[in-house]
């Protein structure tokens, strides 16, 4: 059966808990009663239009979008923090990753495994809610397999905005660390948001003979690219490129964008080479429908489906009742928000929005007066070399036997509150590089 450790400190001394009058689906996967997703419905009509035509004399090509207040027609029901895990809903991937001995082949299926999230978004152009600073989220997923998967996430910086996460599956020895760094600009008839941000995944139980380190992965993100905001119909694309390199193999796959005259939507091209060039697989087709692989060492060799988003089935993540969550938490935090843009009342979720924002302009202005700066709850600064910049606090026990399993299941629990049932502890509200602090003297 899945292990469901629960902390056992109870509390909350900050005040982070939910009030027990809140009301939620528990698990969050949807609204469960035949309604059209309002995320789905493409609202850029008349009303939608002179929303935003009251922003355009702010914006100028170039400016930063982070600045600038969004039309909420345009939003999705999720934060940025939530978005995020649309990359972790294909778990079955990874761990065939994971299990793969071939280390070229093992390589492939990351590549895979990377690729098939891309498409799960709205079929309307919606943008997740910026987080706001200290914003967290957490997550968990009951697999297949019996074993169950931990995500946490934390807004650690608003201006430039920066999401840290970390995903765990202790019993498949799989770690995923990363930050997202949108910076997004307008550019006329279309808005970017370009990513760089780097997601870190390692297999911990897998030794890189060249480091003596576990086999690491580190993985990029294309960028994304709203048009027609002005006119014409709007129209999501990823371009640029995504860059994957691994111990011995790396391949640069380039998100085409369509031309004003020619091209196609979608496309996506890229060859796994190694690290003196030699050409092994190409990779082609479309990120949200037919992804292909070819093996460019048989010269008799078609492409072959390496990935079909018609037919693949992501696995939700699940999250606790709105009543277990803390204020601070991102379904919580942004209830007023996303009730009132199901109700596709923009008004109200406009008013809802700017309460929030404003609330943080009043935090901000507070923490500048007194002289006190900001520091994640959850989140650490990383050492200098390291691949990211802000790092879960703790240090999870190492390990791939059953006990070391069962050490890294509790620590990561008492992190935050992730499964139902769970308080927050009376060091929750304590800042991360405290907690760190803390824990590195605990272990001398």
């Amino acid at each position: 059966m899945p292990l469901r450790l629960k902390s056992k400190v109870t509390g909350s001394p900050n005040g982070d808990a939910a009030p027990s009058n809140a009301t939620s689906n528990p698990n969050g996967n949807g609204n469960g009663n035949g309604v059209e997703d309002t995320d789905d419905i493409d609202e850029n009509d008349d009303a939608g239009q002179s929303i935003l035509m009251g922003i355009i004399t702010q914006l100028k090509p170039g400016c930063d979008l982070s600045r600038i207040t969004l039309p909420t027609f345009i939003l999705e029901k999720k934060s940025m923090l939530e978005r995020i895990a649309n990359q972790l809903q294909f778990p079955e991937l990874v761990l065939a990753a994971h299990s793969e001995q071939d280390d070229l082949l093992r390589f492939l299926k990351v590549v895979k495994w990377y690729l098939s999230g891309w498409h799960i978004a709205p079929k309307a152009v919606k943008k997740p809610l910026n987080p706001v600073l200290g914003e967290y989220f957490t997550a968990y997923w009951d697999l297949p397999n019996q074993q169950q998967a931990f995500y946490i996430a934390e807004q650690t910086s608003h201006h430039p905005p920066k999401s840290s996460y970390f995903y765990m599956i202790p019993e498949s020895n799989i770690r995923v660390d990363g930050t997202t760094i949108p910076k997004s600009r307008f550019l006329g008839n279309s808005t970017a948001a370009m990513m760089e941000g780097l997601s870190v995944l390692q297999f911990l139980d897998i030794t890189d003979p060249n480091t003596g380190k576990p086999e690491k992965y580190t993985l990029t993100q294309p960028n994304m690219y709203a048009r027609g905001i002005l006119f014409g119909k709007m129209k999501l694309e990823l371009g640029d490129h995504m860059l994957i390199k691994g111990p011995k193999y790396q391949v640069d796959i380039e998100f085409k964008t369509k031309g004003f005259i020619s091209g196609t939507y979608d496309a996506i091209e890229g060859t796994i080479k190694d690290y003196n060039g030699k050409e092994y697989y190409e990779i082609s087709g479309k990120w949200n429908d037919l992804i292909y692989y070819k093996d460019l060492g048989d010269k008799h060799a078609k492409k072959t489906i390496l990935f079909d988003t018609n037919t693949a089935v992501p696995l939700k993540p699940n999250v606790r009742s709105l009543e277990e969550q803390g204020e601070f938490e991102s379904r919580r935090l942004w209830k007023n928000v996303t009730d009132a843009l199901a109700k596709r009342d923009h008004v109200e979720a406009t008013d809802e929005k700017f309460k929030i924002e404003n609330h943080q302009r009043i935090l901000a202005k507070k923490r500048l007066e007194d002289g006190i700066e900001f520091h994640p709850k959850l989140f650490r600064s990383a050492a200098p070399g390291d691949d990211l910049e802000f790092y879960i606090y703790k240090a999870i026990p190492s390990g791939t036997d059953h006990a070391a399993h069962e050490k890294q299941i509790k620590s990561i629990l008492e992190i935050a509150p992730i499964v139902p049932g769970q308080k927050f502890t009376e060091k929750f509200s304590i800042p991360a590089y405290e907690k760190h602090d803390i824990q590195q003297k605990e272990l001398i």
